[in-house]
């Protein structure tokens, strides 16, 4: 008997799930607080372990799961509380490469089935790099099976030794639909305190580290200064080149404002023009789906999971390459049907994605192959 559709005496399913979240990026940490709430819709048990700063900001216990505080950390402290967790689990889910690091430290020799999601890849560079794919190797190795949001980190996982890698659905999880018709949909006190008004307005999101390519950006923007009216570049997130970036738009004059970490990231979205995506690899980016279901244009770099998701709905172009961005952005500006054409392949585009029913339907057929009894031999 399936034991995902299975029940005890007391009416609840007799899976126990455990999901183990790190650090978490947004896509990641929505995706598990989606997950969470499908799965307990369903019966299943479901406790997740995740930094105290996480449970505060999805509120996994919000949708009937149980939250244990598990630090970032892979230190013996961290790997033993895991360990306590997933004593009694029937099945352990891992999201991301330091998280299932440390759910394989913690479940050492056990025969408890282990899920793994790459949502990402991680970047890094020399010895910083080899010491990755060492983690990689570790991970896919322990893991009973792998699933990665694009076909690329299925490959990857395979060439790493995995066992068993797939394809894993990952909807876009608390979507809401975005009113571009609606004239009021961003008021002029927030576009004027950006100014942006009577000019058009360009957004990009993402932490500020080296792999967005935000440098990039920046040369491209030094080309729209010649433009009339000058395009404002928004760019929301916080991260490590914050000085260094701000520093280039003051020295270069550049019509290019840093907004930080904002609250109103899908309403400023929204009033976008063009949205930008610059990133030297991506997965299943969140921005570009958040930017095709709102209907705006999106320039993005053909690089990882990108060309797979967006299909024909978005300009691609070459990572590094300012002066591709520079012209592309100046083109479809010039180009209202165009923009047009694009909202629409875009809507188009986002409706072949994975709902989130799709997603959970995904993993509890999972989760039942994987914690089925095997017949003995």
């Amino acid at each position: 008997m399936s034991l995902v559709t299975s029940h005890s005496p007391h009416g609840q399913s007799s899976l126990r799930t455990v999901q183990v979240l790190g650090g978490g990026s947004v896509a990641s940490s929505a995706h598990v607080r989606s997950l969470a709430a499908g799965l307990v819709a369903r019966g299943v048990r479901v406790t997740v372990c995740a930094p105290a700063e996480a449970e505060r900001a999805y509120d996994f216990t919000g949708v009937g799961a149980e939250h244990v505080h598990v630090p970032r950390s892979s230190d013996p402290a961290s790997v033993a509380a895991l360990r306590s967790v997933c004593a009694d689990a029937d099945l352990v889910h891992a999201h991301g490469l330091h998280a299932s690091f440390r759910t394989a430290l913690a479940l050492g020799g056990r025969r408890t089935p282990l899920v793994v999601t790459w949502h990402n890849r991680a970047h890094a560079e020399g010895a910083r790099a080899h010491l990755l794919r060492m983690l990689e190797r570790r991970v896919v190795r322990a893991a009973t099976l792998v699933l990665g949001t694009t076909s690329d980190l299925v490959d990857r996982a395979r060439r790493s030794g995995a066992r068993d890698a797939r394809l894993g659905a990952v909807a876009l999880p608390g979507r809401r639909e975005a009113e571009r018709d609606d004239p009021d949909r961003l008021p002029p006190k927030i576009l004027a305190e950006l100014g942006a008004l009577g000019r058009p307005l360009l957004i990009t999101v993402g932490s500020l580290d080296p792999c967005r390519g935000y440098d990039v950006l920046l040369d491209a923007a030094r080309v729209w200064r010649g433009l009339e009216p000058v395009p404002l570049v928004v760019i929301a997130g916080e991260g490590p080149l914050r000085a260094e970036l701000q520093h280039r738009i003051d020295q270069e004059r550049l019509p290019v404002r840093l907004v930080g970490c904002r609250d109103d990231v899908g309403e400023l979205l929204a009033a976008a023009d063009v949205a930008l995506l610059t990133s030297r690899w991506e997965s299943r980016s969140v921005l570009a789906q958040e930017a095709l279901h709102a209907r705006v244009p999106l320039v993005a770099t053909r690089v990882g999971g990108v060309p797979d998701l967006v299909g024909d709905a978005a300009e691609l172009i070459p990572y590094g390459d300012s002066a591709a961005l520079a012209d592309t952005v100046v083109r479809l500006l010039d180009d209202p049907a165009r923009r047009a054409e694009l909202a629409r392949r875009g809507v188009e585009q986002a409706a072949t994605w994975p709902t989130e029913e799709e997603t959970i339907a995904q993993v509890l057929s999972v989760y039942d192959e994987l914690t089925q009894p095997r017949p003995l031999t």
